[in-house]
């Protein structure tokens, strides 16, 4: 077993299957020793972490759905490089918090996902990051979140 699966699996975390692309895109793409992934909703079956944060989904329930976007993204990321044990480095999350017109905590929100990948990826899951409030993200998802990962040039 890797070390990040260890580490999962010591969280308690299981990587669901990847989420398949809703439109005409993939779920990601390599360039180079990065990997470019598609942004992940906060969608874990339940259809709990949808609505408008500040409105209808509290800030905790904001933050929660954005950790789910982590684990998905990190789904997708075994997906594209094999082994999480490849993952160089988490570079950058760009994340979207579909916010009411009073809500301005959109950083607390994106924390659940920040504070995941260095829950679990350890100083490699420290990134640079966007966090933006939105007025719409698709299927009326609360939280979406993508990234750009670095990978070990092992082709």
């Amino acid at each position: 077993m890797s070390k990040i699966e260890a580490r999962l699996q010591e969280l308690g975390i299981t990587l669901p299957v990847p989420a398949a692309p809703v439109a005409n895109y993939v779920p990601f793409v390599r360039s180079g020793n990065l990997i470019h992934i598609s942004g992940q909703i906060s969608n874990d079956n339940t259809g709990r972490y949808k609505g408008t944060v500040g409105v209808d989904v509290s800030l905790e329930d904001a933050t929660e759905a954005a950790r789910v976007c982590g684990i998905n993204l990190l789904a997708q990321m075994k997906a594209a490089v094999g082994d999480l044990d490849n993952v160089v480095r988490v570079v950058k999350l760009g994340a979207f918090v579909q916010a009411g017109p009073d809500f301005y905590d959109v950083p607390q929100v994106v924390n659940g996902c920040s504070n995941l990948m260095v829950e679990v990826l350890g100083e490699a899951g420290k990134h640079a990051r966007s966090a933006v409030g939105v007025y719409k993200i698709p299927l009326g998802f609360a939280v979406e979140v993508d990234a750009v990962i670095e990978v070990a040039d092992r082709r």
